[in-house]
């Protein structure tokens, strides 16, 4: 059995005992064992993790709809209109995954968009892969989203 030393600072203490835990537990363990109990967890840490996107991404009410163009960062066109992406823009791509906004320079994409409500700069931006390109209508200016009704279950925008 390990003991871990109570004198040990308190942010290296739990490293300290995990450590000395493997250590013995390695002493102990044969290799057939040891090798089989590290392909489970592999295994389980593989199957825990979920698999790309294949639908429709779930939207809040306030999500807007539009063609972003990025130029010069920060700058960009949505819906033709000159427009700034904030400081800290998060921009996902049709896989859910982040993009950098250079990667999208010079391409006119159909998004969704949030912006920052005291600046007006574009926050976040999803970048829409089929499934949701197929939902329609979807608003695109703040005053289509206030007179239209939205199902947040089904992802579907009614006039």
């Amino acid at each position: 059995m390990t003991r871990c030393d109570s004198a040990t600072p308190p942010g290296f203490a739990r490293l300290i005992c995990l450590a000395s835990y493997v250590k013995s537990a390695v002493h102990r363990a044969t290799l057939p064992a040891l090798a089989a109990s590290l392909c489970l967890g592999a295994l389980a840490q593989v199957q825990a993790q979920p698999g790309p996107p294949t639908g429709h991404r779930s939207f809040a009410a306030h999500v807007l709809r539009g063609e972003l163009l990025v130029g010069a960062l920060p700058l960009a066109l949505l819906n033709g209109q000159p427009t700034r992406l904030a400081p800290g823009a998060r921009i996902r791509g049709q896989d859910n995954l982040l993009r950098l906004p250079t990667s999208l320079a010079g391409q006119a994409v159909v998004v969704h968009y949030t912006r920052e409500p005291s600046s007006g700069l574009l926050i976040d931006v999803w970048i829409l892969n089929r499934a949701e390109l197929g939902n329609e209508p979807w608003p695109t200016h703040p005053a289509e989203a206030a007179a239209w009704r939205f199902d947040p279950a089904s992802q579907r925008w009614s006039r």
